[in-house]
């Protein structure tokens, strides 16, 4: 049986933190916890050797979420 290297554990981390992110009635908590998902999307394409779709996917996303985030708190 073969190990787990420790890119697949934060690939799978990733996963995870993004699954449980859309679970979130919330839509700000579901943002929050989705920068987290994609922050560590981020680490794991770099960890691919640098995997550019998986990077600038989740970099999109990252910005989205901080947008509407500071959309949010800025108007309150």
């Amino acid at each position: 049986m073969e190990a787990i290297s420790l890119t697949e554990w934060v690939g799978y981390l990733a996963s995870g933190v993004l699954m449980v992110s859309f679970l979130m009635k919330n839509i700000n908590t579901l943002r929050i916890i989705n920068s987290f998902g994609a922050v560590l999307f981020v680490i794991y394409g770099i960890m691919l050797a640098t995997s550019w779709p998986i990077i600038i996917t989740n970099t999109f996303i990252l910005g989205i979420n901080i947008y509407y985030l500071a959309k949010h708190y800025i108007k309150q």
